[in-house]
């Protein structure tokens, strides 16, 4: 992890998090990388992945390729670079192999190994890799995953080669001595197959079957065990289905349950395709639905009313001596040519609109905050 370094405007106090939804540069993006895989697929209307970038371009313009590893995160390394994030984690929706075979799931999501460089480019801490796309190509797809971010020195969360590591979290360094722990979780709800769970000596995924008071309980138990004084947990879990504003009951309340019981100071949830509520529960985060923040999804129709073509960077910043939430910070983004561009002011007036609408009912304002950002207010 880079040495931290705070935003001239940062208390000492605070630890400024970048969090993202669903990255995924497989399939594609993959495609237009410098070292594309085999653009084989296996779906039921698409049999090259080539054809995601010819829809993208259909709808958009031509797309340069190769383009390199810098490309596709575009204006939001420039907003990365001014607002120094202490850690940047993302919920990664690609599988990173060679090998493998493609399980008979109708969407199998690769990328190469040789295109690693993707993620460090913009500087990667923390893979959360607890989702129903990690396992796309199998066991010995996911351990090449594993061994490729370790190589890369990027830290994962939330599947591992037994349960044990699935189930551990991630261990960043923090400003000010502490730590960021991130545990990664997989719901059912999101489509994680019961056969993908992580056993005692099986690869896999640290799956959740159900949120219920078990689920907690071992929640509560595996940050009781690591979590310290100064320490900032965050509870990142691909739940949900992909589309509507809904938060279920089950989820508000195993959300809150982390914060009361577990000791969790930020909920990170993602698997929705588009931006959904926030709420800010006893001072600390909780992210339902963080959208898609980079995908190959350009030009496809469907769904158009949930504008899953605009992207959000949230940037958390945290007290590191309670782990209370300081502020919130959106900068939203469109992805156009498979690249993270900044949004018109006229897309940022229509996220804002929308995620207020669907924060207020949850006690949670979004307004308007200079450079085309959103704040969040909640007192």
């Amino acid at each position: 992890m880079r040495t931290p370094v705070l935003d001239s405007g940062a208390s000492q106090d605070g630890i400024t998090l970048f969090l993202s939804g669903d990255v995924m540069l497989g399939r594609g993006i993959d495609q237009i990388l410098p070292h594309p895989s085999d653009p084989r697929l296996f779906e039921f209307h698409v049999a090259s992945a080539a054809t995601y970038v010819e829809i993208a371009e259909a709808a958009n313009g031509p797309i340069p390729r190769p383009v390199d590893f810098f490309y596709v995160w575009g204006d939001a390394l420039v907003e990365m670079q001014r607002r120094r994030p202490d850690a940047r984690i993302i919920n990664l929706e690609t599988s990173i192999t060679k090998t493998g075979e493609p399980l008979p799931k109708g969407i199998n999501y690769r990328m190469s190994p040789d295109n690693v460089g993707g993620l460090t480019a913009m500087q990667v801490d923390c893979c959360v890799l607890a989702n129903n796309h990690v396992l796309d190509w199998g066991s010995s797809g996911l351990l090449e995953t594993l061994a490729t971010l370790r190589q890369a020195q990027i830290a994962t969360a939330g599947a591992g080669r037994s349960l044990t590591e699935a189930a551990a979290p991630a261990v960043l360094r923090a400003p000010g001595g502490g730590r960021i722990l991130v545990f990664g979780f997989g719901a059912s709800s999101s489509g994680v197959p019961a056969e993908w769970a992580a056993g005692e000596d099986t690869p896999g995924v640290n799956r959740l079957e159900d949120l219920s008071d078990g689920a907690i309980a071992r929640a509560a138990r595996a940050v009781g065990a690591i979590k310290r004084a100064g320490d900032l947990a965050v509870a990142s879990i691909h739940w949900g289905g992909n589309w509507g504003y809904r938060i279920p009951g089950d989820q508000r309340r195993f959300a809150r349950a982390l914060i009361d019981t577990a000791g969790f100071d930020i909920v990170h949830g993602h698997s929705s395709h588009h931006a959904k509520a926030i709420e800010v529960y006893r001072e600390k985060l909780i992210l339902y639905g963080c959208g898609d923040f980079l995908n190959d999804y350009e030009g496809i129709k469907g769904y158009e009313e949930f504008r899953d073509d605009l992207a959000v960077a949230y940037l958390a910043k945290c007290s590191a001596s309670s782990g209370n939430l300081l502020g919130l910070t959106m900068v939203p983004f469109q992805i156009k040519k498979f690249r993270l561009n900044r949004a018109s002011p006229q897309d940022v007036t229509w996220l804002r609109t929308t995620l207020d609408r669907e924060s207020a009912r949850l006690g949670t304002r979004i307004d308007a905050a200079a450079g085309n950002a959103l704040r969040a207010r909640w007192r």
